[in-house]
């Protein structure tokens, strides 16, 4: 693959430090949440992803919407991930609830959500390593 575009982040102290953007755009004060023992009082990578995924989600909607010729512009994507011990280590599942117009019937968001699951990169990053979940509301 050739990428079109890369962006560049560095994190520093792990789960409580700090995450920036070598452009300056993010910069954000990390620590575990309260679940997790932690203070709660920074962002955590589990937001930081579930971010990223709702929008990137969005954004493969938008497409597969435009090329269906279907209206999903007011469409809202949000994530919800989840941290939990996996054998050995740690591992993550994902919900990501979709609230389509309600211009869309249910069949046809049906129909776009699952290709923009084939389409979206998070989408493609996480198959068959972490578990997604597709709710349409």
């Amino acid at each position: 693959m050739d990428a079109l575009y890369t962006a560049v982040a560095t994190a520093t102290h792990g789960r409580d430090g700090r995450a920036f953007t070598n452009d300056g755009k993010i910069d954000v004060k990390l620590a575990p949440p309260a679940e997790l023992g932690g203070n709660g009082e920074g962002t955590n990578p589990e937001q930081l992803f579930a971010a990223g995924y709702a929008a990137c989600f969005g954004s493969a909607l938008g497409l597969v919407g435009r090329q269906a010729k279907v209206d999903v512009s007011d469409a809202a994507v949000t994530a919800e991930v989840g941290i939990g011990k996996q054998g050995e280590g740690f591992g993550l599942k994902v919900t990501l609830r979709v609230e389509l117009p309600d211009t869309v019937d249910q069949e046809t968001g049906r129909k776009l959500v699952e290709t923009a699951h084939q389409v979206c990169p998070y989408s493609n990053a996480t198959r068959g390593n972490i578990e997604v979940d597709l709710v349409i509301e």
